[in-house]
């Protein structure tokens, strides 16, 4: 079952959220498996929620029981899902919890790098990829040189997203040109099958032809965002996936278009980076006038 998963960070949150629950029911041997119930599911929703654990981390550890049943269903291990029918955490405010940048703040994200060294020029096409095209942090790590592919005479991105779904991203010109840079001053343009983006140096194994790590590259965010005073509560690389992705709503762009564009299976999850309902300047209090 998990080897199924191909994430390895919800493969690796899918088994621990399987152990935490076999140790609260007790289970000892597969065979009993086909002893759990929809009443233990219940009353493990129940002490997660007495944990006072966020609504979005319930209904993940709800879908990965889900997701055991499911294949030991499909492989006739068991003859039903005792999730099924059990109710899950809403998704309480209608807006993500995620931090979106304003405008400035983004533009001023994206002219942090500064000079014409490889380093700077490399993190500028990281910003620029991440702000223009709303990736996740894994898809973003995992690009390949031959990951931008034209087709019908427009280069796009070939992104590798969550469950072994492929969707092919416009790239947007300015990070296009800013990659472009990169790749001249990098030398690997021609390593079609080498990662896009690799570190410039490494102090532990000298390795320069691997790819970043997601890690290296939320470092990498946290120091720019520091040295252009961008001041976000929560800032982290999904608040770029968000800035952009709220930014082509507030900019008139379809739902529905950027749900496939962010690789959602779900338009509700895409309606949480709308927030055109709540932009500040448009608050009544602002019309208040004495």
């Amino acid at each position: 079952w998990l080897a199924n998963i191909d994430n390895p960070n919800t493969r690796r949150a899918y088994e621990s959220d399987v152990e935490a629950f076999v140790r609260f029911c007790g289970v000892e041997t597969p065979d009993e498996l086909r002893l759990v119930t929809r009443a233990h599911l219940i009353a493990w929703r129940g002490q997660l929620e007495a944990l006072e654990l966020a609504a979005a981390t319930i209904r993940r550890k709800l879908s990965a029981i889900s997701s055991l049943y499911e294949y030991l269903c499909n492989e006739n291990a068991v003859d039903h899902n005792p999730v099924a029918g059990v109710k899950r955490p809403g998704e309480g405010s209608n807006e993500g919890k995620t931090p979106a940048l304003s405008d400035a703040q983004a533009k001023k994200l994206l002219q942090a790098p500064q000079g014409g060294g490889l380093k700077a020029v490399r993190d500028r096409a990281i910003l620029a990829t991440y702000l223009f095209h709303a990736l996740r942090r894994t898809e973003l790590a995992t690009l390949k040189v031959g990951s931008l592919q034209e087709r019908r005479g427009v280069l796009h991105f070939r992104v590798a997203g969550k469950g072994s779904k492929t969707r092919f991203v416009p790239a947007h010109p300015a990070a296009a040109e800013a990659i472009d840079a990169y790749l001249r001053l990098a030398g690997h343009g021609e390593d079609r099958k080498g990662p896009l983006f690799r570190p410039t140096r490494n102090n532990r194994t000298g390795d320069l032809e691997s790819a970043m790590t997601g890690d290296g590259i939320y470092k990498m965010l946290k120091a720019y965002a520091k040295a252009a005073e961008v001041q976000v509560e929560g800032l982290c690389l999904h608040a770029l996936r968000a800035t952009a992705a709220t930014n082509a709503l507030e900019h008139d762009a379809d739902i529905g278009f950027v749900q496939e564009w962010l690789g959602h299976a779900n338009i509700s999850t895409t309606r949480l980076y709308d927030r055109r309902r709540s932009k500040p300047e448009d608050s009544p209090t602002f019309r208040v006038a004495y």
